[in-house]
């Protein structure tokens, strides 16, 4: 079994991530869980190094061997393209491979709140995806994308480590930048972007002090910014941009963070109630007045989440919570499911039991609200190779 033949497999189960690993059979992780293919043998340290360096360039392969790991994209004709990160362990090689569809997801197709169409036709300011790795940060930015490119006339800059979704011009026009190819960092590209008639930037990460400086800058000087960040929810991401920064900085960091952000949105994959694939739970917020109120005034911060969910029947914000009550009462998810992703678990259990809590006016009118979940995409057991 070669690798494109593993990899197949795993497209075929529709697993997102594929681990290959000496003396292991390949395991792919479907639906959140790790499954080894069937009746495959076990992976020997050359094949496992022979393949990873067969995926590599001259470039890559000097950055393997100074760091001992490195990111890379593989496409396989009529399959698919996949995110590889290739390191060491134990003294052997190992990788892992993220499946990237070929096909640019819709909102639709991913579940998520109607709010986010308001969101894409935001001309300027930032607006961060935030949520672990594997929450679906990037299928979340890629339709974004998409939807600002079949609805407007922009010049789009992304800025990815690797490239992942391939978009091809429609009313905007695209350049795609990947890391260690087209620029040398993410700060780098940035700054340079800034001197390339940009609409909207893309940055893959804000993963340092000089990326996420000058995405605010970007976002400040009239240009919308979209990027990522690995934090749960809101609050988090606001306490860790303005952590980021010197003590004597931070009061001009929440002054200017309070005035260019435009939106946070958080995700969480859940297992659906019938076993066959997750959707997403997701805290939407929005920069309303006293959101910005929030940012700005260092004690008001921990108000943030209660902010978020009053603001659902004017602005479409919702919490976490309100967003698995949602999945909840659409049979989208179990109720056990529910109460272990919910941030505040006894509350929740509260509300679906009818007893009011201290907290329950944010719920108000939230369930008299139409259910906007759709889209119930099917998984296929791995096949027997």
């Amino acid at each position: 079994m070669d690798l494109n033949e593993i990899l197949t497999i795993a497209c075929k189960a529709k697993g997102s991530d594929i681990h290959i690993k000496t003396g292991l059979p390949p395991i792919v992780r479907i639906d959140g869980r790790l499954h080894p293919i069937p009746n495959a043998a076990r992976l020997s340290p050359e094949f496992v190094a022979d393949t990873a360096m067969s995926m590599m360039n001259e470039r890559q392969r000097r950055v393997f061997d100074e760091h001992l790991e490195v990111d890379l994209a593989y496409a396989v004709p009529g399959l698919g393209r996949f995110r590889v990160s290739v390191y060491r362990q134990r003294g052997t090689v190992a990788m892992v491979f993220r499946t990237i569809s070929i096909a640019i997801p819709t909102m639709a197709e991913l579940n998520l709140p109607p709010v986010m169409a308001k969101i894409c036709r935001e001309e300027r300011g930032l607006i961060l995806v935030t949520g672990t790795t594997g929450s679906g940060k990037s299928s979340t930015l890629a339709a974004m994308i998409d939807t600002i490119n079949n609805q407007r006339t922009c010049n789009i800059i992304t800025i990815e480590d690797p490239v992942e979704f391939l978009h091809r011009d429609n009313k905007s026009i695209i350049s795609q930048r990947e890391v260690g190819t087209d620029t040398l960092t993410f700060s780098d590209a940035l700054k340079g972007a800034l001197r390339q008639d940009p609409d909207v930037i893309l940055v893959g990460e804000m993963r340092d002090l000089e990326t996420i400086e000058t995405a605010l800058i970007a976002a400040e000087t009239g240009h919308l910014v979209l990027s990522t960040m690995h934090t749960m929810d809101a609050v988090e991401t606001i306490n860790r941009i303005i952590s980021v920064f010197p003590p004597y900085h931070q009061r001009q960091v929440r002054i200017q963070l309070a005035s260019i952000l435009k939106a946070v949105v958080s995700q969480r994959l859940v297992p659906k109630a019938d076993g066959r694939g997750r959707v997403p739970a997701v805290e939407v917020m929005l920069a309303t007045a006293r959101v910005r109120e929030c940012i700005d005034d260092k004690e008001k911060t921990k108000q943030l989440n209660e902010a978020i969910s009053q603001g659902f029947v004017s602005y479409g914000m919702q919490t976490f919570d309100q967003s698995l009550m949602k999945l909840f009462s659409g049979k989208l998810i179990t109720y056990e499911e529910a109460l272990r992703q919910s941030s505040n678990p006894d509350d929740f259990a509260l509300k679906v039991s009818g007893v009011s809590s201290t907290s329950d006016s944010s719920w108000d009118d939230f369930e008299n609200k139409p259910d906007d979940t759709a889209g119930k995409p099917d998984t296929v057991e791995i096949e027997k190779y």
